[in-house]
């Protein structure tokens, strides 16, 4: 796979690949969706996975939390500077179906269309080389948050969204939008934190 300095992509691009997907079958793995990304950078491996957690289909028991493992799984290896991600089976093989995916999606396609028109290459020095390496483990830290928040009805969305931004700000060569995703991550720890605690 290459490395995260490639160039940039358009977000859209990149859901309406997966929407397609989804329209010619009737259930859709996570093997499936890793085939559609195909050989990018990391940025889409953050990204998708927290689109459709913040999506309707965020809604469903139990997504948020196999989303989180996915995520953590992939940051383990952006951690270790693999090229190439490795799904293990039993979750490769997970599937929804496809109607709820695409509806899902398209809900949030007009958000995509929008952040397309304002992410660009810039900051390029906070989005390659050893941010990478701090985008994983801050992603890594997001994501074991999640399992616990999803006892409170849609509470997971919060550190999604700054997964999000990691991912929107790798995608994009936009080293703007990761350090939003470092301020954003402080945040959403500081109020889980605070959730867990009762303080």
């Amino acid at each position: 796979m290459p490395s995260s300095e490639q160039g940039e992509q358009r977000l859209e691009e990149v859901l309406d690949n997966v929407i397609e997907l989804g329209r010619s079958r009737e259930s859709i793995s996570v093997g499936d969706i890793q085939a559609c990304i195909g050989p990018r950078s990391y940025g889409p491996f953050l990204f998708l996975p927290a689109l459709v957690e913040i999506s309707p289909v965020g809604g469903i028991p139990g997504v948020p939390t196999l989303l989180a493992l996915l995520v953590s799984i992939f940051c383990v290896q952006m951690a270790l500077g693999r090229q190439r991600f490795w799904i293990p089976h039993v979750l490769r093989d997970r599937s929804l179906h496809s109607d709820k995916l695409v509806k899902g999606l398209q809900k949030v396609r007009p958000l995509v269309r929008w952040l397309d028109r304002l992410v660009r290459p810039r900051l390029g020095w906070a989005a390659r080389g050893a941010f990478v390496r701090l985008i994983a483990l801050a992603c890594l830290l997001l994501a074991c948050t999640v399992p616990p928040l999803e006892l409170v009805p849609f509470a997971s969305s919060a550190p999604f969204a700054a997964i999000c931004l990691f991912g929107l700000g790798l995608t994009a060569r936009d080293g703007l939008v990761v350090l939003l995703g470092l301020l954003a991550s402080g945040g959403t720890v500081y109020l889980v934190l605070s959730m867990l605690t009762g303080s």
